[in-house]
């Protein structure tokens, strides 16, 4: 029986730590220039969430998702025009 309180913090620690590992975007870019655009293209478009925010400023789903989208755009060749 005294195992289980320890037990519990430690799958609750486990679940907390796992759920933040998550969160985080991991985006390889080709070059130095490509990580530059790549930060200029998400400071200058809004979340259309949050108030006032880029979606590089934003923890919304929303803005995740479109930076997602802008790094997909750029993977593609896209121009900074068409993304």
């Amino acid at each position: 029986m005294r195992l289980l309180p320890g037990m519990v913090m430690l799958m609750l620690a486990l679940v907390i730590s796992g759920s933040a590992r998550a969160t985080t975007d991991v985006m390889p870019f080709k070059d130095e220039a490509q990580e530059q655009q790549f930060r200029q293209l998400t400071e200058q478009l809004r979340c259309p969430k949050c108030q006032n925010n880029s979606i590089a400023d934003s923890n919304a789903m929303i803005a995740t998702d479109m930076r997602r989208r802008v790094y997909d755009l750029m993977q593609e060749g896209k121009s900074r025009q068409e993304i």
